[in-house]
């Protein structure tokens, strides 16, 4: 009997050590990290500069899957490295909850995390006291809402953003337009009496970079588009080119700009000699990352965009802010395509880590955010080396399913995707495969959980904690000094560039005086 429990001790054993790490392994590395927690310093510098990152829908099982996908993508199978974000060394909690549903959309969460103010559900850049489709309402003052790109205009810094959504879709909307209705975004969808979206975006920001889709409510209804060669049935009726409109007012302001609408011209852009760049790189929305042409005449990727934003921007002397949204993996999971989904949250980390190679931590803020979240889970107990879309491997008698059968690792509560069927035979790692569903919808719906906050850079230290998600922008506001709260902004020391604040003032003077 001793030497049949020896034996089995010694399996035990053997199999641990080729699945996972070892007892030592696991201690080091809590060790690690424990030491890595214990070298963080808050920054208290001016941030010069700021970018807000949002990936549109990432809720945290987002995260979470795309962690595992990107360990399996890159040969580390189990070991799941960490996100170029989830490096960050502060992280909170986002509550995205909008002023009158549980539940939010893009519309809303945009206006509360670039405005500072929690909104309706369906508008962009008003207030609460503005219903949606109330068009009257949206052009009152008391109904229209500033934004962080306006703050930092007003401080003498350049802004920008840069969207895989139409330039016209409700998250980056929210930052330059007033609108009742986030679907109002071209002269064919606004009612009478109130101004388009794609209209505001040329009116009212003067940005220094725009880059997205979107060519459909910007084009006039005579002209053609130059990728499909023919015209689309939402374009301009109202006669203005704002492409040339634009063009027209950079050239006047002695600016040298850019208009491209394919990867070829985007990559032939020198940003040294470049003041002012719009990229309009599809008709409605830009490609999902794992299915994008990335030949001459196809589209740049969320981190090429972003680098080359940020090498125009960062010309500014006084600063920038830059707005960044991996929209599509939004659009991915209402479709309930969840390998769509999560190639596009790798795309937003390639992004976010060639904003940190283009930046310095001791000057710029960066924050990665989601809007919100979707009914979109990580379900059983798969090895740790299962595929991530595949069917869970580890499934004993006494825990398989009532109907016996297998089943997949991801899935949705509500959305497109069959409900239950026997997925034996299936390639649920085919790209057009649709995580199951539990209630047949036409689309999947948000989720209510909050999201993450992930900062570093000048007062990222702010975003420890669970907050409401409009205090985004008044943390980025404060922390780049524009805005309403800069009253701390006067007493910069230039040597070091430090905020000095009225709490340490009144700690060190009590110190004084019990001496």
């Amino acid at each position: 009997m001793s030497t049949i429990l020896h034996v089995s001790f010694v399996i035990v054993v053997v199999v641990s050590s080729c699945n996972g790490e070892t007892k030592t392994q696991w201690q080091e590395k809590a060790q690690a990290e424990l030491k890595a927690a214990l070298k963080v310093v808050p920054n208290l510098n001016v941030a010069k500069n700021a970018i807000l990152f949002i990936g549109d829908g990432m809720g945290l099982p987002s995260v979470t899957a795309g962690r595992i996908l990107k360990a399996q993508e890159t040969n580390r199978r189990g070991q799941q490295p960490l996100f170029s974000f989830e490096q960050f060394p502060s992280l909170g909690l986002s509550k995205t909850y909008n002023n009158d549903r549980q539940t939010s959309g893009s519309a809303s969460t945009g206006t509360a995390y670039l405005t500072g103010v929690k909104a309706n559900y369906g508008t962009v850049g008003v207030s609460p006291a503005v219903k949606r489709k109330d068009c009257a309402a949206s052009k009152t003052e008391e109904g229209k809402l500033s934004s962080i790109h306006k703050w930092s205009l007003k401080e003498g810094k350049s802004v920008g953003f840069v969207t895989t959504a139409r330039v016209t879709h409700a998250s980056p909307a929210a930052g330059y337009a007033n609108s009742a209705d986030r679907n109002w975004e071209g002269t064919t969808e606004v009612p009478t009496g109130c101004k388009d979206i794609a209209a505001q975006l040329f009116d009212n920001v003067d940005f220094s970079v725009i880059m997205g889709g979107g060519r459909r409510y910007i084009l006039m209804d005579n002209q053609t588009d130059p990728e499909t060669n023919s015209k689309h049935s939402k374009q301009r009726t109202d006669g203005r080119d704002l492409i040339k409109e634009w063009k027209e007012k950079n050239m006047k302001a002695g600016k040298k700009a850019e208009y491209v609408y394919n990867k070829g011209q985007f990559d032939a852009v020198n940003t040294a000699t470049t003041d002012s760049l719009l990229g309009l790189f599809a008709p409605s929305h830009m490609s999902y990352d794992l299915e994008r042409d990335k030949t001459d005449a196809g589209e740049p990727s969320l981190a090429e965009m972003t680098r080359k934003a940020i090498q125009i921007l960062k010309k500014n002397d006084k600063g920038f802010f830059l707005f960044v949204e991996g929209a599509r993996i939004d659009h991915g999971h209402h479709n309930n395509s969840a390998k769509r989904a999560l190639y596009d949250v790798l795309s937003l980390d390639d992004a976010v880590a060639a904003a940190v190679t283009e930046t310095d931590e001791k000057d710029t803020l960066i924050v990665v955010s989601a809007d919100h979240s979707h009914v979109f889970g990580i379900a059983g107990y798969p090895s740790r080396e299962n595929d991530i879309f595949g069917l869970v491997d580890i499934v004993p008698e006494d825990e398989k399913p009532f109907d016996k059968m297998p089943y997949t690792t991801l899935f949705y509560g509500n959305g497109p995707g069959l409900a239950r069927t026997n997925l034996t035979e299936v390639d649920t790692a085919d790209i057009n495969f649709q995580q199951p569903s539990m209630i047949q919808m036409t689309d999947d719906t948000h989720g209510a959980e909050d999201v993450a906050i992930y900062a570093r850079g000048p007062m990222s230290h702010l975003f420890n904690g669970v907050h409401e998600e409009n205090y985004i922008a008044h943390v980025i506001g404060y922390a780049s000094c524009v805005g309403a709260n800069k009253d701390h902004c006067s007493h910069t020391t230039s040597s070091s560039n430090r905020l000095v604040f009225s709490y340490p003032l009144v700690f060190y003077l009590a110190l004084f005086l019990v001496k």
